[in-house]
């Protein structure tokens, strides 16, 4: 059989980029400060998210668009607390800017200083997408093992925050969390990281205090920081 190769002239990966790099503009100009949460499946981001609108209640504006392979459950636990939209893939292992984008349609007009972007559960293919966010957070449990770092780097390399979760389980698995927070920072060493019981509530305010700042930067510098404080 002959084989032809058609050139389209498109370079569909930077056409992507461009977009979310307009979009990302587009949240800097509003005083909107975009975060996209990596983790495995489990690692506790909605419960993190929870933790969050509960602390910042009547003192910080927030959204969230949630990811999910199926069913609209997180949502449902979110939504009490901020405006929430559920983003359902039904089987794609990550999100996409385009699917981002209708979640933001379907928000309507923005009234908030933090978007929350929650991605499927997985370490591997969310990584290689940009939804358009100022800051990468990935979400470590101590229930998953300390060796994580290494075994996903990618995921660690693109993040600028971890934070290690589930830390009130911490008398009952083998979980170092200066092991994880070495692992992480041979990868990307101006990592900042905050370790917290999303489910307890420890901690919580040294994690919103971290958004506080990069919001503040990217008020004050049009962009956030990426370096150790």
């Amino acid at each position: 059989m002959t084989q032809q190769t058609i050139a389209v002239g498109r370079d569909v990966r930077a056409e992507a980029r461009q977009r979310a790099a307009e979009l990302r503009e587009s949240f800097t100009r509003r005083g909107i400060l975009a975060v996209n949460l990596l983790s495995s499946p489990g690692a506790g981001k909605t419960t993190l998210l929870q933790a969050t609108a509960r602390h910042w209640q009547g003192r910080r504006r927030m959204a969230v668009l949630v990811g999910d392979l199926a069913t609209d459950r997180d949502a449902q636990r979110l939504a009490p607390l901020a405006p929430t939209v559920q983003l359902t893939t039904g089987g794609a292992c990550h999100l996409e800017l385009p699917l981002v984008e209708r979640g933001l349609e379907r928000l309507g007009e923005l009234d908030c200083e933090f978007l929350f972007i929650e991605n499927i559960g997985n370490l591997v293919c969310p990584a290689s997408h940009d939804l358009a966010e100022h800051l990468r957070v990935i979400v470590l449990s101590t229930t998953e093992g300390d060796d994580k770092p290494g075994k996903y780097p990618k995921a660690f390399r693109t993040s600028q925050i971890l934070v290690i979760n589930k830390t009130d389980l911490l008398p009952h698995v083998p979980f170092s969390i200066d092991a994880a927070v070495a692992d992480a920072l041979l990868i990307q060493p101006q990592l900042r990281s905050v370790a917290v019981s999303a489910h307890r509530g420890d901690a919580i305010g040294d994690w919103c205090a971290l958004l506080e700042q990069a919001h503040s930067e990217l008020i004050l510098n049009g962009h956030v920081c990426h370096s150790n404080r």
